[in-house]
Parts: C-alpha cells; sequence; structure tokens
C-alpha cells in the first residue's frame, strides 16, 4: 500500500539567469541548423567539396552571464556564418530585459565568443559508429553516440500530460507569471527574473492537495509586496493556474516574494549558466536524472536525443495501460549506435509482468541515435523554446517526444 507523503518541486521563468544562458545556447544552435538546411537547400558547397547538411552540424554551445557581460563558448562544426552577439541580444530581448534599470540591457551588455571546432576524435567515432567499423552496413548506425552516459525517461498517470503534479504545477505558474508581465496591465512592475514552487499531498501514492506554493518575481523598486504584489500574484498568477486543474488548493498556504524584496535580479544578482537547471528541466527531482544537460546541445548528444527518447518510450508505456508509473533507463558508450543497456522501472505500479515490457519496447521502439533523430524529427531549429518551461509535458507539435503515437503498437507486441 503506498503511504501519504509531501513532495516539492520548483520552475524558473526564462528571466532567471541560468534560463537566460540555456535559451542562448539553444538559439544559437536553432540559427545553424537553420541555416546549414537553407545552404543544404542551395546546394552549397566548400571549395574542399564538403556539401552543407543538417547532418553535418555538431554544436556544443555553452553560455555564461554576469553582470552586463555574456560570453558564449563551445565547440561546433557547420559550413554556416551564424551572428552569434545578434542572437545573444535578441534572445536577452525577447526575454525582456531591454533597460539597465531591469540590471541587464540587451543593447549595451558585452558579448564575447570563443568557438572551435569540435574534436576530430569525438568526430570520427560519431560520423561513423564501431558497429560500421565492424562491418555493419545498417545506414542508421553511421552515427555513433556522441557521448557516453546513461539517460531517463519518466512518465506517470497524475496529470493529462503524463507528467508529475508537482512540476507541472510550478512550470504553468512560471508561465503565467511571464505572461502577464508581458501583458503590462496591473501587473507591469514585474520584471523578468522569477521562481515558482509547488508541494503536493500525495494519498495513497496520488496527488490529493496543493499544500504550498512559493512565488517569487523580480520587481520594479518601491512596490509593496504585502498590500500590492501578493494580492495581485494571487488574483493574476495562482488563482487561474490551479483553478484549471483537478486539485484542491483552498487551504494552501501561499508565499510570496518571502524575503520582502526582489527589486535586484537577472544577471547583476546571480550569475547564469548553461546546464544548471537539469532538475527544472526534467520532473523536478521525482524520477532520476542521468546528469547530462540539454542545452547548446545538437541532436547526435545522446545527452540529450536520448533523454527525450526515454521520456518518449516511458510516455508510450503509461498510456498504453503498462504501468502507472514508469521510468526508462538508457546507457551508451560514444562512438558506438546501439545502447548498453535499456532498464525498466514501473515502481510495482505495471499491469503486466516488466520482462514482457522490456521486450515490447525493444520490439516496438529503435534507440539507437541515428533512429532516434529520425523517428522524432531533431534535425530542427525547435530547440530555444524547450529550453524555458520544461523540456517535458509540453503540449506542442514540435516535442515530438510527447507524441503517445506507439501505444497500440506496444499492446499488440505485449499480446
Amino acid at each position: 500500500m503506498a503511504r501519504d507523503y509531501v513532495f516539492t518541486s520548483e520552475s524558473v521563468t526564462e528571466g532567471h539567469p541560468d534560463k537566460m544562458c540555456d535559451q542562448v545556447s539553444d538559439a544559437v544552435l536553432d540559427a545553424i541548423v537553420k541555416r546549414e538546411g537553407e545552404l543544404e537547400d542551395q546546394g552549397y558547397t566548400t571549395p574542399g567539396g564538403s556539401k552543407a547538411s543538417r547532418d553535418y552540424v555538431r554544436v556544443a554551445c555553452e553560455t555564461l552571464m554576469t553582470t552586463g557581460l555574456v560570453v558564449v563558448a563551445g565547440e561546433m562544426r557547420t559550413h554556416a556564418y551564424v551572428d552569434i552577439p545578434a542572437i545573444v541580444r535578441q534572445t536577452i530581448k525577447d526575454i525582456g530585459y531591454t533597460r539597465a534599470k531591469f540590471g541587464f540591457d540587451h543593447e549595451t551588455c558585452g558579448v564575447l565568443t570563443a568557438i572551435h571546432e569540435q574534436s576530430p576524435d569525438i568526430a570520427m567515432g560519431v560520423d561513423q559508429a564501431l558497429e560500421v567499423k565492424r562491418g555493419d552496413s545498417d545506414p542508421l548506425d553511421l552515427i555513433g553516440a556522441g557521448d557516453q552516459g546513461m539517460m531517463f525517461g519518466y512518465a506517470c498517470n497524475e496529470t493529462r500530460q503524463l507528467m508529475p503534479m508537482p512540476i507541472h504545477l510550478a512550470h504553468r505558474l512560471a508561465e503565467r507569471l511571464a505572461a502577464v508581465r508581458k501583458e503590462g496591465g496591473p501587473l507591469g512592475y514585474l520584471r523578468p527574473d522569477g521562481k515558482t514552487e509547488v508541494t503536493v499531498r500525495y494519498v495513497q501514492g496520488m496527488p490529493a492537495a496543493v499544500e504550498k506554493v512559493v512565488i517569487s518575481s523580480q520587481h520594479a523598486d518601491g512596490v509593496d509586496i504585502e498590500s500590492l504584489m501578493r494580492p495581485d500574484i494571487i488574483e493574476h498568477v495562482i488563482e487561474p493556474v490551479l483553478d484549471l486543474e483537478d486539485i484542491e488548493w483552498d487551504d494552501a498556504e501561499v508565499y510570496v516574494n518571502p524575503t520582502g524584496r526582489f527589486a535586484l535580479g537577472g544577471p547583476m544578482a546571480d550569475t547564469g549558466l548553461t546546464g544548471r537547471k537539469i532538475i527544472v528541466d526534467t520532473y523536478g527531482g521525482m524520477g532520476r536524472h542521468g546528469g547530462g544537460a540539454f542545452s547548446g546541445k545538437d541532436c547526435t548528444k545522446v545527452d540529450r536525443s536520448a533523454a527525450y527518447a526515454a521520456r518518449w518510450v516511458a510516455k508510450n508505456v503509461v498510456a498504453a495501460g503498462l504501468a502507472d508509473r514508469c521510468e526508462l533507463e538508457l546507457a551508451y558508450a560514444i562512438g558506438v549506435a546501439h545502447p548498453l543497456s535499456i532498464t525498466v522501472d514501473t515502481f510495482g505500479t505495471e499491469k503486466v509482468d516488466v520482462a514482457k515490457i522490456e521486450r515490447a519496447i525493444g520490439e516496438v521502439f529503435d534507440l539507437r541515435p541515428g533512429a532516434i533523430i529520425r523517428d522524432l524529427d531533431l534535425r530542427r531549429p525547435i530547440y530555444r523554446k524547450t529550453a524555458a518551461y520544461g523540456h517535458f509535458g509540453r503540449e506542442d507539435g514540435d516535442f515530438t517526444w510527447e507524441r503517445t503515437d506507439r501505444k497500440d503498437a506496444l499492446l499488440a507486441a505485449i499480446e
């Protein structure tokens, strides 16, 4: 019998310094993927005979932000030229740091770049996997995993999106906080930086009530938190989000800017760095994490693509009714196409034997990097929008790993 407990998850807004860095890194990736595709369509060939192609792209882009400064560094392979400083400034402008009084300004911040080629030692293992070197002629073995490591995917039946309730609510509150800021109106005093946190009480293993909600938002100097900001946040942010969910929250404790002041925010208050919000990006701590960040990495990096695939598999298992909760672990070796291991954990919620679920997954899903890229259509400029409000549980057609298109095939394989 499942015990009763509470679980807390957090999210951050797009104006949080770490998330700003994630978005810049993914905006650079998107620009390169898009431009390389355009060159491919034009039949572009270098003097050395190399043809432009999205398949050729390798990007590992890292961003750091602090007071008045953005540093973009990494390893890339591409035929395309993209104006990285312009991409940085446009991304920061879109987020909302458009005036020095907000603590950061897209027009006046310094931008430094330190980009060099991908290591040829890594490239040769990604371009031609170990299986090909051993004589395998399958074209999907042409792509070896871009790194070693383990990746996890998770799904559960707590929400319609098959996400854990705490992180789902935290993301939706953070999204709403950004939306009301951009709308202006009564909350025009809000600024881009912000955080949310939600504590959910579980009864018999299922979410029963929201116990605590924390909203911390950067604001204009001089705003009274208790008399103005707290009632505004409850009315315009918390109520519209939680009233849409099938969960009790009337007795929840609400904290709005509990320090009493948050006028100084963004990179001026806290240095940002790509890949420092990996739990926010995934399942809010419910479900394990392999440790690899997503943003700024092209789809040959299994840190990203295999984590997306693992979510796809786990979600289809739950959508098929084979388990109430499912976690999938994948492990890869750099330069090798086939996963080293595939492990399923259903936490005792399985409806059929777990060994049968594992066999069905092996029949229905091809988890080599080349097949993942093909099946999830990952060579597209879709990544910047993944970099805020979670990579999973999003109802957007570009998030192909959220499809439940293999559930019938899983059921057929089980039967």
